[in-house]
């Protein structure tokens, strides 16, 4: 039966003020990671055609945009490397002077209070494009497993603060930690890519990234995008194995598994808002079909309430100025 008129719902919407005091979910900078590309063999900031707003930094470049984000507010970033050489085994992923290990440097050097998370995964690096060690067309998963331990020991020597293995190997989380552990890093964190879906939503990353396969497609390791269960099995197993943080990706179109991973564990959460649902949101802002800040907060703030912890979007910066601005 209805209650109308003494519960009147709308009294708590009458002005902002009162709005914001009875407000559930709250977005803020300091939940937002940065993701960052970064190329060997470019002077200048390289534009993304497919991602306005977004460009592969040159090394010399990027002093003046750590201290940009710095300046933002934004806590942390997410490096990721485009290296001018690509082999079968990825080898400059691992090296000492590579070109994300020379990224870590330079943060650490000019903005050392941003917390510096490395995206651990072969594909950028590897000839074929895919995350792991290829034999007869096959990506093996335990042979992959020593190269990714290798790669993420280089970035903590290099000076970063967190890991973030994205391949999705099975194992990974466990053997990584192992290896961090008897090298002297125990304090240093795993973020885990948990539940990383094989999505359509990834196209406009490759371009950023330059890790198209050169055959085939990534469906035999990275998760039906059908599957929830799964995806909780794939949480709990990285939670087993020592991870520190959780992630599920992509956000948007997995609001539900976000959900069901935040009331199924008690670790940090982190949802990644990929490169596809931020141009889409850019593409029709430039169109003049959708307001850009309005629709981009909406998103985020949708993230956050479904249970994210943590964003990791290409609005970050965006959002920086925007929340400022309010």
């Amino acid at each position: 039966m209805s209650q109308f008129p003494t519960v009147r719902l709308r009294r708590l919407r009458q002005n902002e003020r009162l709005r914001g005091l009875v407000r559930e979910t709250r977005l803020s900078v300091e939940q937002l990671i940065y993701p960052l590309f970064v190329a060997e063999g470019i002077d200048q900031p390289s534009e993304i055609a497919s991602m306005p707003g977004i460009v592969q930094w040159p090394l010399k470049a990027l002093p003046a945009e750590a201290e940009r984000l710095a300046r933002l507010g934004i806590p942390a970033v997410l490096l990721f490397g485009i290296p001018n050489e690509k082999d079968e085994v990825g080898s400059q992923a691992y090296a000492e002077q590579g070109i994300i290990q020379k990224a870590i440097r330079v943060f650490k050097e000019t903005a050392p209070e941003t917390l510096v998370i490395t995206d651990v995964c072969l594909c950028e690096y590897t000839s074929h494009g895919h995350c792991g060690v290829i034999e007869h067309g096959n990506v093996l998963n335990d042979a992959s497993l020593t190269l990714l331990s290798r790669m993420s020991l280089s970035h903590v020597a290099a000076g970063a603060d967190i890991v973030a293995p994205s391949d999705m190997m099975d194992g990974r989380i466990g053997t990584i930690r192992k290896a961090l552990d008897e090298q002297g890093f125990q304090q240093t964190p795993i973020m885990a890519y948990s539940a990383k879906f094989a999505s359509g939503f990834y196209g406009p990353f490759r371009e950023a990234a330059g890790s198209t396969p050169q055959f085939g497609d990534r469906r035999s390791y990275q998760m039906d995008p059908a599957n929830h269960r799964e995806a909780l099995r794939e949480v709990e197993q990285d939670i087993i194995e020592g991870a520190d943080i959780v992630m599920v990706k992509p956000a948007l179109a997995y609001l539900d598994v976000i959900r069901q991973v935040r009331d199924t564990c008690n670790l940090p959460v982190a949802a990644y808002n990929v490169s596809g649902e931020y141009s889409m949101v850019k593409a029709a802002a430039q169109n003049g079909w959708i307001d850009e800040q309005r629709v981009a907060l909406e998103i985020l703030t949708g993230i956050r309430r479904a249970g994210a912890d943590m964003i990791i979007t290409y609005f970050a910066p965006d959002v920086a100025t925007w929340l400022k601005n309010s």
